[in-house]
């Protein structure tokens, strides 16, 4: 299978550069395995589409502010930092932006009052840097103060104030990403209140989105791509929630693909899922077949992304690219800050 094959073309204009005003006044696009049907909504109405017993599974992992701006001690030189992912303590592995400059040893500082800096202590993978933090104070306090949110690459214009709670899920709990698990954007409390009012069950699962999501798909043949590894969690009281829903033969409803991942990865051979604390790089593409979600509610994914293909295996690749042609004539807005579809 070649990564061409999850190509398409799509106007640089439907790239979504804002959240809209009110999360749930995204659109959602409801698509019908069975009947192939495609239907137009807003995505307050996904609450007519679920039923009393299903099980929606969210990703309750909180973006950090994970960019930094910096310059360094010697020489002065502007500097970015991405963190990625805590190695231990106070050392981190992150993206340097320009890599060339700094070489174990260097230092660069962010904050002066409060201290607030970084020394390279190694090289990483990937022309990554491994660092260690010095600081007075709190560190993910000293992050919240200094440090801006990693919007991706395609949102072309400055972060901004809104960006702190936009690019951040209502349930969102357990800080370590560095970006959003986007598809949960366009809940509200109350519209997951309306969820329970009905009788649909929640589960939470926690999957700390990795820079994987940042990085193309580099090998033309599908199969020859390998995924990142990311730390997930599924306790035992949310891991309850989701086998007694499947045992009661109830839909399970994954909001965003890392929620799928995190289920998919934790799944047993009787069709249940096993509590607990482990790193996954499931890779799930046409041809895969899945054990424990039944439905997805996800945002609209870049063109030959591993997001695109985890869509494709759920449904139909050719179904899925026709629904995305026709999301593109229907001026839907992509990616992060885009809108959604529900596939049942």
């Amino acid at each position: 299978m070649e990564i061409k094959d999850f190509d398409y073309i799509l106007p640089q204009e439907l790239i979504a550069q804002h959240p809209t005003d009110q999360r749930e006044m995204s659109r959602l696009m409801i698509i019908e395995r069975a009947s192939k049907s495609i239907t137009h909504k807003n995505f307050y109405d996904v609450i007519d589409y679920l039923r009393d017993g299903d099980c929606l599974v969210l990703n309750n992992s909180r973006v950090i502010p994970a960019r930094l701006l910096g310059v360094k001690e010697k020489t002065g030189a502007k500097i970015e930092f991405l963190l990625i992912k805590r190695v231990e303590g106070d050392i981190w592995e992150a993206m340097v932006r320009p890599g060339k400059k700094l070489h174990p040893g260097d230092e660069v500082i962010f904050s002066s009052e409060p201290l607030f800096k970084a020394e390279i202590i190694d090289y990483g993978s990937d022309g990554t840097r491994i660092v260690k933090f010095l600081y007075e104070g709190i560190f993910l306090e000293l992050l919240e103060k200094i440090g801006k949110m990693p919007l991706p690459p395609y949102i072309d214009r400055e972060i901004e104030e809104e960006d702190k709670d936009r690019y951040q899920t209502v349930y969102s709990e357990k800080d370590g990403s560095v970006a959003a698990p986007t598809a949960g954007l366009h809940f509200t409390k109350e519209l997951l209140a309306k969820a329970l009012d009905k009788g649909v069950k929640i589960a939470y699962v926690t999957l700390h989105v990795g820079i994987g999501t940042f990085r193309p798909v580099k090998s033309e043949i599908v199969e020859d791509h390998r995924m990142h590894f990311e730390e997930y969690e599924i306790d035992d009281i949310n891991a309850g929630i989701i086998n007694e829903a499947k045992q009661s033969g109830n839909r399970i409803i994954c909001v965003g693909t890392t929620s799928a991942r995190s289920i998919e990865s934790a799944s047993l051979e009787n069709g249940l899922v096993k509590s607990g604390q482990k790193s996954t790089d499931i890779f799930i593409y046409p041809g895969y077949k899945f054990k424990i979600m039944d439905g997805l509610i996800t945002n609209f994914h870049l063109p030959k992304s591993t997001l695109l293909m985890l869509i494709s295996a759920f449904y139909d690749r050719e179904k899925v690219l026709e629904a995305y042609e026709i999301a593109i004539k229907e001026n839907y807005r992509f990616f992060s800050y885009g809108d959604a579809m529900f596939i049942i």
